[in-house]
């Protein structure tokens, strides 16, 4: 029968598959253990792509998964097949995690989140690439530490929006934070260890974050530095001026003092 194929499992039993050719795309719609579940499948498709249906008008009871609808809609008005469900609009493109949650992306991004899936746990996206789980905000530099609203912004205030000119990076470094009270601008570095200790100001981030290397250093010595902290990785800066910018740091007393207390005797 035209769009349904019957196949037979390892242990025997005979399940149907459904599919669909459209522009010459064959668009596989799943797989049922009847032929008229299967039939059902290839109907509502067959009606999605010759008809105005939209989103909206998808309900619960569907045969399809409301992804497939995504699918099958954009590969309608577009002329596009993606396998993930992915919308195209003029200027950029939308993804949607489920019928209530979208997620909008420039158009650069469109390979990569066309081939690779967007999953949720814990309210966090991410995708599996290369065997590994990459955190979405770690595409466009947020950092895992960072908070929302003090080291980085979504400009238009929607945080489902990750079109590049919508985020601001407003603290790249870990143990950084940008006072925007003073001028010139200045850079507080600070550590949690036994509560929060400040570890000066400083007149741009890289060297505020060169401070905390330095105190995680000296922590490292010690066992109160914690599991999981990680340095700080600073761009664009030659080895030798590291180097010349780490020496030139004086970690407050109050500090020194901690570390101190805790060294192995």
């Amino acid at each position: 029968m035209n769009g349904i194929f019957s196949a037979v499992k390892k242990d025997g039993s005979v399940y149907y598959r459904a599919s669909i050719t459209y522009r010459k795309k064959h668009i596989s719609l799943g797989s049922k253990d009847s032929e008229p579940r299967a039939r059902r499948l290839y109907n509502e498709a067959d009606r999605i792509l010759h008809s105005n249906i939209s989103l909206d008008d998808y309900i619960i009871t569907s045969a399809l998964s409301f992804a497939t609808w995504v699918v099958l809609i954009n590969c309608r008005d577009n002329g596009v097949y993606f396998k993930n469900p992915i919308y195209l609009k003029k200027n950029f493109f939308l993804y949607y995690i489920s019928e209530n949650l979208v997620l909008k992306f420039d158009k650069d991004d469109l390979f990569y989140y066309s081939e690779h899936a967007i999953q949720t746990r814990g309210g966090h996206f991410f995708c599996e690439d290369y065997g590994s789980q990459v955190n979405l905000k770690n595409r466009y530099g947020i950092r895992a530490f960072a908070v929302e609203g003090r080291d980085y912004r979504f400009l238009n205030g929607d945080n489902t929006d990750y079109r590049y000119e919508n985020i601001e990076i407003v603290n790249p470094y870990y143990g950084v934070e940008k006072d925007d009270q003073t001028f010139p601008v200045s850079y507080k570095a600070k550590i949690t260890v036994k509560g929060k200790y400040s570890l000066g100001k400083y007149s741009d981030a890289e060297t505020a974050a060169i401070a905390v290397n330095k105190a995680i250093d000296f922590l490292s010595r010690t066992d109160l530095r914690k599991k999981g902290t990680r340095s700080n990785f600073i761009e664009n800066l030659s080895a030798s001026r590291y180097a010349d910018i780490y020496s030139s740091i004086e970690l407050p007393k109050r500090f020194m003092e901690l570390v101190s207390a805790h060294l192995p005797e």
